[in-house]
């Protein structure tokens, strides 16, 4: 990345767009090599014609534009399935709250939803999970349940089914397709199955041969009701980090319109390695394409207007860093009461809660970064390093506090049936 923005900044000085604009693109195609990006089509080609005939300014309100699309954006999930299904169990455990605290969404044996019900997510109120009951009752019924549930304000739907699924939820799958939106479908409970079957066939007992099974007889269901090419992830509501649910995040993530993939991906709590690595993929993006913005800008404005990305800067990243990935402080107190330590001892193994010893340190990159320009420059253009600096500042606290997620994960997961 490095090198990339050294060249950057010498296209923009030579006035090399054609390079420039080839650049920008290569490393976009990197950027999103493993997940989709934050950009649409449409804006990424704007932006190329932008930096192609040298309007900064132009490139400059693109990149704006995406940046705030993304932060404002707002998620509308619907859920849907009949009593006992595990349907409210799985949006608390999308919202990270458990089945007992406040704010939870209820559920039961008994049908506990009759209308659809409206859950924000705690932290990211942009993030609504709507629990909508089954199709077939006298007010849901198939033929105008889309209607009545009001389709169009939802992204995409989770239908969710805790044995078998219904012809009922294969005309609402078709028909939420015919409208033009994503669905899945989900196998809940099946941690209760392995469970159960564990239990009864302690002797001839495989995981992976039993859930082989549960996913082909899910299959065979939905082909049998008339489901094309159906697709079926099997989870666990009190395993989010195990089963199908990280290929469920990334399905998700990857068909989801391109500006509301980062709200997305921020709201999913850090349960896996999976969720921590698409998080960190994704703020990557972010630093990565607001440090071309900076640079821009500092060019257009000879660079006279920037300051360093000084200490309360810094600390407000790492604060937003910790809460993005369940290391603020609030979260560090209930992960010591899962792991029953002290908040003390879980401070002792992670980096980012030390935020003395992790900021205002130059990394080695960004000191390469600033010889490198200055060979090329042949002059000091102090805000343009220091705008570049704040991209390394911020990368580096974003590896630290992704790592450290990483390390408490392995702490609190429980072992596999």
């Amino acid at each position: 990345m490095c090198d990339f923005f050294s060249d950057y900044l010498k296209n923009l000085k030579e006035k090399d767009f054609k390079k420039l604009t080839d650049d920008f693109m290569s490393h976009y195609v990197k950027l999103t090599d493993k997940t989709k990006g934050i950009i649409s089509l449409e804006k990424l080609k704007r932006i190329k014609e932008a930096f192609s005939v040298g309007n900064l300014q132009a490139v400059v309100d693109a990149i704006q534009e995406i940046l705030s699309a993304a932060e404002n954006a707002v998620l509308e999930v619907a859920v849907i399935g009949e009593s006992g299904t595990g349907k409210s169990s799985f949006i608390n455990a999308l919202r990270g709250l458990g089945h007992e605290e406040e704010g939870a969404a209820k559920g039961g044996v008994v049908e506990t939803t009759m209308k659809k019900t409206p859950y924000k997510h705690p932290q990211y109120p942009n993030v609504t999970f709507w629990d909508l009951p089954g199709v077939g009752t006298r007010t849901f019924a198939p033929d105008t349940y889309l209607e009545a549930v009001g389709f169009a304000t939802f992204d995409f739907f989770i239908i969710i089914s805790s044995s078998r699924f219904t012809c009922n939820d294969a005309l609402l799958a078709r028909k939420i397709q015919e409208a033009g939106k994503s669905f899945y479908f989900v196998r809940s409970k099946v941690d209760s199955d392995l469970y159960s079957e564990r239990r009864g066939k302690p002797q001839s007992f495989q995981r992976e041969r039993v859930l082989q099974q549960i996913r082909d007889n899910c299959l065979t269901n939905l082909s049998n009701i008339g489901v094309p090419d159906p697709r079926v992830f099997l989870v666990s509501n009190f395993e989010l980090h195990d089963f199908d649910f990280p290929g469920l995040q990334r399905t998700m993530l990857e068909e989801l319109i391109a500006h509301k993939r980062q709200v997305f991906v921020l709201m999913i709590p850090p349960v896996s390695e999976a969720s921590i690595e698409l998080k960190r993929i994704i703020l990557k993006q972010i630093i990565w394409l607001d440090s071309v913005k900076l640079a821009a800008v500092a060019f257009i404005s000879f660079g006279s207007i920037f300051k360093v990305f000084d200490l309360p800067e810094q600390e407000e990243c790492l604060k937003f860093y910790k809460k993005y990935f369940g290391l603020d402080d609030e979260s560090t107190e209930e992960n010591a009461k899962k792991l029953h330590t002290s908040v003390q001892d879980i401070k002792g193994e992670l980096r980012c809660l030390d935020s003395s010893a992790l900021l205002q340190d130059d990394s080695t990159e960004a000191k390469s970064f600033d010889e490198k320009f200055c060979a090329v420059t042949g002059g000091p253009f102090s805000s343009i390093i220091h705008i570049r600096k704040a991209y390394f500042i911020r990368l580096k606290i974003l590896d630290a506090v992704a790592q450290d997620a990483k390390v408490l994960l392995h702490k609190t997961l429980r072992p596999p049936f």
